[in-house]
């Protein structure tokens, strides 16, 4: 059944309570809420075996074998998993053609940083020594996991090791110093807050500089990156850093595609197959992917 923007924020605010305390209890609650939106089909999942971090296959009986969206799930750090994003990986699969690579990194309070950005990192270098080419690789994340993708890319870059094709970011996660009284903002309407961001993102950050480029990439160097696809919801709390990363990555000469969905919240690319604005975000993704073969 097809819903607006209005009612699924209303039901993640009911559902998602961030002042939650038990960790156990705020992960299932957040993984049922996505997985009790039905799939589309068809899709396939394989869990691989031999990767460093547990990730799984995605794919769709169109997805290329060598072409690879390397996915870092939502969650703001502390949950999410591949099983409460399923169905974006599948509509991501069907949308750019690519398989789908989902890495389920180690999550804070348990493992604060830099252990999520380490699985990352080595789920990248382990699909090349697999004989993935870098050129055929596209690091996407959603939220924390739009965090993650381009902070992997700052790693590589600082590592001095070979890039992927592009990045894209689905509402993402870029200053962890939250330097904007956000509150404030006057078009906000979103289901994340500034107290309990700040409270799941120091669990995250466990005491290091914020300002750090590996926490923060808006603060990285950022020139000699490859294409990055960015969106952000209008009604978004982070929208404002969304913008000032953008304008940054536009100094550096680095290509950059930003679209603003109007009256989307954070992250309502998870719903595609509920709210027609997400499923037409995630077509969006696909001709960006599809356009870097050209």
């Amino acid at each position: 059944m097809k819903k607006d923007a209005r009612e699924l924020l209303e039901l993640i605010k009911n559902q998602v309570d961030l002042e939650e305390r038990d960790p156990d209890k705020l992960r299932h609650n957040f993984d049922e809420l996505y997985q009790s939106f039905p799939s589309t089909g068809p899709i396939k999942i394989r869990q691989e075996e031999e990767s460093p971090a547990p990730a799984y296959w995605i794919v769709t009986p169109e997805s290329s074998q060598e072409k690879v969206l390397l996915f870092f799930h939502g969650g703001l750090f502390n949950m999410g998993s591949t099983y409460s994003h399923q169905d974006l990986c599948q509509q991501l699969s069907l949308a750019t053609g690519n398989s789908i690579f989902s890495v389920d990194y180690r999550l804070a309070p348990e493992h604060p940083f830099p252990a999520a950005l380490e699985d990352c990192l080595d789920s990248y270098l382990w699909l090349v020594e697999e004989g993935f080419r870098p050129g055929d690789i596209v690091l996407t994340g959603i939220s924390a996991g739009g965090n993650l993708a381009l902070s992997t890319l700052l790693a590589l870059k600082r590592e001095e090791e070979d890039m992927p094709r592009a990045a894209v970011g689905l509402s993402p996660i870029l200053d962890l110093t939250f330097p904007v009284v956000y509150q404030h903002l006057k078009d906000v309407e979103d289901w994340i807050d500034y107290d309990s961001l700040h409270k799941l993102m120091g669990s995250y950050r466990w005491g290091q500089n914020p300002g750090n480029f590996l926490l923060s990439p808006v603060y990285g160097d950022l020139e000699g990156l490859p294409p990055i696809f960015l969106q952000a919801g209008s009604c978004e709390l982070l929208l404002c850093d969304v913008n000032r990363f953008r304008d940054q990555v536009i100094e550096r000469e680095v290509q950059v595609n930003l679209e603003v969905w109007q009256g989307m919240f954070h992250a309502w690319q998870m719903f595609p197959s509920t709210l027609p604005e997400a499923e037409q975000s995630l077509e969006s993704v696909g001709q960006f992917v599809r356009d870097l073969e050209d």
